[in-house]
């Protein structure tokens, strides 16, 4: 479900659409009520009163499959899952199919089959449609099947099988194909179309015929004839099982299609890769020749492919909902794109007035309950996401106890969803391969629906975590079972027999779907087209917080692919691809069939336009790739809410800024006064995100660094370059034009290209004396120092958190400084754990104001977890205030002390010295 409101069970205005991670089971877990992942856990049974999938009389369903493929997980919320899932009690072969260019529809016959080139359209103007329409249906004589399985899928195909005791049909459809590949036992192949057909051409084995001005070939084993008697069209098999039938571009296309008739598709297959700002990806098919050698085939490619390609195309077209199909001759074809952008957030900005944005901080943080009351999945999503959106902020402005008690909420709910057994969980459904929370809502239960829009939140939120607290998110804590609802939701692995593939992502469609089931007449469907790349952004900030980049580059593919489509099926980039009859330039849902100016829950304009711009986060940056079509969008909300936004004015507003932020920052100006923000938006965040593209300019798509984390911003002739560094050392972006940016370990940082870094926040503090550190125990003002390294003490495995233990100590004497009020002790260390696991250092300054041996002021901070990554991590006085005694004067002849030891752990690390890297600032001019 992606929207913030009820929803009905049919949609508004739509009159026709009624252990490859090492966690989690490696198959169907046992008996045991409870499966521990890491610190986390999930119950292998449902809470008590809960429900599975069901029937829409809801009674419980189980996979709709053959026995050859009962131990495979199903990738439910594809474009055939009516196949697999029988939401309908009395339909137990399948809803319409839209595989494009083609539609199906099994039913006890065989294979209905159409080619819609003609939209219609309904809903009051508000929708357009290629419904399915049946030219013919491919069986076999007699063929009486009480149902319709799935035998056998791929990445974009699968395979339907009947019986009805004598005789069995297997089919092989997919996206792109205009073939359809049958195999068939005790009958005759049997094509019986809606009307009297026109023979075009005869060829005995292969027959040319036009039905409702569409043009069919039908291919029969080498010595067979095919006979027309009315509207029943048969051939012998003789020895053989195999026949195909394909939609021609036009009759002269026969010859090309003959070619390939017997080149059967038996399986399809994505891969990506991601590599200096690009994604790559090969689109292939599999083949088995039936008859002669021939190993090719023809595919038809989306627009979001072709305009993508530079493999040679055929001049063969076809019509779909998505715009022009382009033909490829070959069994495969390839992709390339520049990378869309994510960022954790937006950087800093001197435009942000602190103050405010303190403000509206505490505003957030001060709330008697930040999660305004949720329960369920989705809209503790939501909540989780609107706190994560305000961590980096509020580290930007200082406001360190505000990001960590940000960081402690979402942690702290993220704990009791990963614990099984409370009022929140996750449970496994064997029989149906998915993890799903409890309480569920908007059908992510009874329908699997929708579980891509829900986890994003989830593990969006983590990665924040992640980011700020590695430790956190090792697999042996609680990033076991983030990475489960990955699994779920957008699993990289085809072996996997505990998650399908890619669940909810259509890899050839280029875009995810929400139903679990497919039950409608316009095929399956999707809403919210954000909060699906709200995952895709999310994998790729916890793969880089996390240092898995197979993970981060599946999150950029996604993203990326995704992006494209959202422009040209959502809103319509190029003006290409919504029908001229179809008067709206934005779609609120995407069908099978067609789109529609609607959502599930009402038909307000605000929340048309802005269901596919929430949330908006640092993974929403592609979105400015298109300004013209969000200006096109904006007017056309306007003009049909009767003026500007109201209800959802922060959403647009941020939608707006991505074309336009000078005047976004102007709407915002004149009305943040009186507004109540979205659900999973805040004031603070809105502030902070107008007021910063108002300053730097709007994404800049045409220029990509060489890092998923990066994006440019232009305002006039002014480029400003921006990147977010998850790792523990310094790192040099290259962007596509030439540009670097010098970003510090474990930070964001803006520049104009020239190498020159401005690291956000800034790691040295701006009052105060800083002292490096040198080995032998000293403290000192001097710059000339030769890099090298101490020794930190294990802590034996036993807990020191607070408590000094062997500590390594340095000390500077006869200091005499005054006391600058308001300024606060800081200090940056470099440390490094090498690849020992669960190491936490921690670090003490101490104050004897006089020299005589009495320390007045004793600052003890929260330790450091290093990760088990050999590099080194900066520990700062972020990690906030454990424990202070005593108060600050100003210093007379007076000694400070740093103490820096192992809190956790059993083993050694290093603590960097001679350099600037190790400093301590202490709070004095």
């Amino acid at each position: 479900m992606p929207s913030p409101r009820s929803r009905p069970s049919v949609v508004v205005l739509l009159a026709s659409a009624v252990a490859f991670l090492g966690l989690g089971p490696a198959a169907a877990p046992a008996s045991a009520a409870t499966v521990p992942v890491g610190s986390g856990s999930y119950s292998d049974t449902r809470p008590a009163g809960t429900s599975g999938p069901t029937t829409n009389t809801g009674t419980p369903v189980t996979p709709k499959v053959t026995a050859a493929a009962r131990n495979r997980p199903v990738p439910t919320n594809d474009w055939w899952s009516s196949l697999a899932f029988q939401r309908y009690g009395d339909n137990p072969y399948s809803n319409p199919m839209y595989g494009h260019p083609l539609t199906y529809q099994a039913t006890s016959g065989g294979l209905d089959v159409g080619y819609p080139t003609s939209p219609s359209i309904v809903g009051d103007g508000r929708q357009y449609e290629y419904a399915h329409k049946r030219d013919l249906t491919i069986g076999l004589t007699g063929l009486n099947s009480p149902d319709t399985k799935a035998d056998d899928w791929s990445d974009w195909t699968v395979t339907p099988l009947w019986s009805d005791g004598s005789r069995t049909l297997r089919t092989t459809i997919g996206h792109g194909s205009p073939f359809v590949y049958a195999e068939g036992t005790g009958g005759d192949a049997r094509i019986t179309t809606a009307g009297t057909p026109n023979v075009f051409a005869d060829q005995g084995n292969v027959l040319g015929i036009t039905v409702a001005g569409h043009h069919y070939a039908l291919f029969a084993p080498s010595g067979s004839d095919w006979n027309v008697s009315g509207s029943t069209v048969t051939a012998g098999l003789g020895s053989k099982n195999y026949f195909s039938v394909a939609v021609l571009p036009s009759t002269g296309a026969l010859a090309t299609f003959k070619k390939y008739a017997f080149s059967f598709v038996t399986g399809s297959k994505a891969t990506w890769n991601y590599s200096g700002g690009t994604v790559k990806a090969t689109y292939t098919l599999t083949t088995e020749a039936k008859e002669g050698s021939e190993r090719g085939t023809l595919q038809a490619l989306y627009r979001h492919q072709w305009l993508h390609t530079t493999d040679p195309l055929t001049s063969y077209t076809y019509v779909s909902p998505r715009g022009t199909m382009k033909v490829r001759e070959s069994a495969s074809f390839s992709t390339s794109q520049k990378a869309a952008a994510v960022l954790p957030a937006l950087p800093k900005s001197d435009a942000v007035d602190t103050a405010r944005l303190r403000g509206y901080l505490n505003d957030v943080v001060g709330a008697s309950d930040p999660f305004s009351g949720a329960t369920d999945t989705y809209w503790t999503g939501k909540a989780l996401g609107r706190l994560a959106q305000l961590v980096p902020v509020a580290e930007q402005i200082g406001e360190t106890g505000t990001r960590d008690r940000l960081l402690g909420l979402m942690k702290g709910k993220l704990q009791e969803w990963f614990t099984a057994g409370g009022a929140s969980e996750f449970s496994y459904d064997k029989d149906w391969r998915t993890l799903t929370g409890y309480p569920a809502s908007y059908g992510s239960d009874t329908e699997l629906n929708d579980h891509h829009f829900h986890y994003s939140y989830f593990v969006y939120a983590a990665a924040i975590v992640a980011q700020y607290d590695p430790a956190w998110a090792a697999e042996s804590a609680w990033g076991g079972m983030v990475k489960t609802l990955v699994r779920d939701t957008a699993n990289p692995s085809r072996t996997d027999s505990a998650f399908p593939f890619l669940r909810g992502f259509d890899v050839y469609a280029g875009h995810s779907w929400a139903s679990g089931h497919q039950g409608f007449a316009a095929g399956n469907n999707q809403e919210s087209s954000s909060e699906s790349t709200n995952l895709s952004a999310a994998l790729v900030l916890w793969g880089s917080a996390t240092g898995d980049t197979s993970l981060r580059d599946l999150g950029t593919f996604l993203l990326t692919t995704e992006s494209e489509s959202i422009a040209q099926y959502w809103f319509d980039a190029d003006e290409e691809v919504f029908p001229s009859s179809f008067r709206h330039d934005t779609a609120g849902m995407v069908w099978g069939s067609g789109a529609a100016y609607a959502t599930w829950w009402t038909a307000n304009p605000e929340e048309i336009h802005g269901i596919n711009v929430l949330p908006v986060t640092g993974g929403s940056l592609h979105l400015g790739r298109e300004k013209d079509a969000i200006r096109r969008n904006i007017a056309e909300m306007e003009r049909e809410n009767g003026g500007p936004a109201v209800e959802w004015r922060d959403l647009l507003w941020e939608f707006e800024s991505f074309a336009d932020p000078a005047k976004a920052k102007a709407k915002w100006d004149a009305g943040h006064a009186g507004y109540t923000p979205e659900e999973g938006e805040s004031k603070a965040h809105t502030y902070h995100w107008l007021t910063t593209l108002d300053s730097l300019g709007a994404p800049d798509a045409t220029v990509t660094g060489d890092i998923p984390t990066s994006a440019v911003f232009t305002k006039g002739s002014a480029r400003t370059y921006a990147a977010h560094n998850h790792s523990a050392s310094a790192r040099t972006v290259t962007f596509s034009d030439g540009k670097t940016l010098t970003v510090p370990a474990r930070s964001t940082a803006t520049g104009t290209g020239s190498g020159t870094t401005d690291p956000d926040p800034d790691p040295d503090p701006t009052t105060g004396n800083t002292f490096q550190l040198r080995s032998g125990g000293t403290l000192t003002t001097a710059t000339d120092g030769t890099a090298g390294s101490d020794t930190i003490a294990s802590a034996g495995g036993a807990n020191h958190d607070g408590t000094p233990n062997r500590p390594l100590v340095y000390e500077v004497r006869g200091v005499d400084a005054t006391l600058d009020p308001g300024a606060k002790t800081a200090f940056r260390l470099q440390v490094d754990a090498g690849t020992s696991v669960g190491l936490g250092q921690q670090a003490r300054v101490s104050f004897d104001l006089t020299g005589d041996g009495d320390f007045e002021r004793t600052e003890t901070y929260h330790y450091f977890a290093t990760d088990p990554v050999t590099g080194w991590e900066e520990y700062t006085q972020a990690r906030g205030l454990k424990a202070a005694t005593g108060n600050l004067g100003d210093l007379k002849g007076g000694t400070v002390r740093l103490e820096v030891w192992s809190a956790i752990g059993n083993g050694t690390a290093q603590l960097r010295t001679g350099t600037d890297k190790s400093v301590l600032v202490i709070p004095y001019s």
